[in-house]
């Protein structure tokens, strides 16, 4: 078992050799929900990256030129409904999915402080309290995120076992536990954080200092409608 110090000193060589962050935060996005032009480019590019095929490839089966497909995928013109049918039948996907992008709403959930909504998870049965602080489903990212206060007491029951799909983020609040994942240990203080594979045991080893909080964020993929 591992302690959390142990733990600490190993940031720096479990991201060796991975590339840094690829995404900017401060990026300026184009606003493709506002323009359909731009909404349609980039779905008509999303399908044909999900199907591993090539502009060109896409080219040979709808009959529109490269250049055209170009500017279809940039948003720099206008597609006709005939050329948006020719690709939904090469993408095999109905016409109505190029405007996916440009009507769904982008929603945003404001939780009030005390106004987290408790609900009942398997931790609840061991005293562990748990208020969620927003839920969006079917979003545009395709993952689905679930935001919690969790509160441990005098009440709580220690329960190192907790296994889910995702992945999941700590950072406590107040007081002080000892975590449980896999076969390590971590002690956590007020500012500490954990990010793990939720798929391995996890759960609250020793209760040292209580009450507890901490924030819980569980990310697991959207599931399809067609499943």
């Amino acid at each position: 078992m591992k302690s959390k110090r142990a733990a600490a000193e190993q940031p720096e060589q479990a991201h060796s050799g991975r590339a840094p962050f690829s995404q900017d935060p401060h990026a300026v996005r184009e606003p493709k929900e506002n323009n359909l032009e731009m909404a349609i480019g980039h779905e008509v590019r999303a399908y044909r990256k999900k199907l591993g095929i090539t502009v060109t490839d896409l080219a040979a089966a709808t009959g529109i030129s490269l250049g055209m497909l170009s500017k279809i995928e940039n948003g720099n013109i206008s597609p006709s409904l005939t050329t948006l049918q020719s690709l939904s039948r090469a993408l095999g996907v109905p016409l109505t999915a190029f405007f996916r992008r440009f009507e769904e709403p982008r929603n945003a959930v404001f939780v009030k402080a005390g106004q987290g909504i408790e609900l009942e998870r398997r931790g609840t049965r061991a005293g562990h309290q748990y208020n969620v602080l927003g839920h969006i489903d079917n979003n545009t990212s395709g993952v689905i995120v679930e935001p919690y206060l969790i509160t441990l007491t005098t009440d709580s029951d220690i329960f190192p076992t907790f296994q889910h799909e995702g992945m999941e983020f700590l950072y406590m609040l107040e007081g002080e536990v000892v975590y449980r994942h896999g076969d390590q240990l971590f002690q956590m203080q007020p500012g500490d954080s954990l990010f793990f594979d939720a798929d391995a045991p996890h759960g609250p080893e020793q209760l040292v200092k209580l009450p507890s909080k901490y924030l819980s964020i569980i990310s697991y993929p959207q599931q399809s409608s067609k499943s």
